[in-house]
């Protein structure tokens, strides 16, 4: 029951909008605000601008940007689009 709960949970999160299960992912490595090295590798997301959010996204998605963290985050970004990351940034920067 337990675990039914709890799917049912994250599903309807999930549903309520693209944008909202996106940026929970990122606050798993991330933190609340953006504010954590994520796996102690990543650059502090939370100083970077909006243009740079973007550019980094973009490049995890077609594998030109990323270093250490580059098999990590291509499945992260894989399926999001230009809007989602653009809204991602601006969300982020926002804070």
């Amino acid at each position: 029951m337990k675990k039914t709960l709890v799917t049912m949970a994250i599903v309807g999160l999930a549903s309520t909008s693209a944008f909202a299960a996106n940026t929970a992912a990122c606050v798993g490595c991330h933190g609340a605000n953006f504010e954590k090295a994520a796996l102690g590798k990543s650059k502090i997301v939370k100083d970077m601008t909006k243009e740079n959010i973007v550019a980094a996204l973009k490049g995890y998605k077609d594998g030109s940007y990323g270093g250490a963290m580059k098999g990590v985050m291509k499945g992260q970004v894989a399926a999001l689009s230009d809007a989602d990351m653009d809204a991602i940034a601006t969300q982020i920067t926002a804070k």
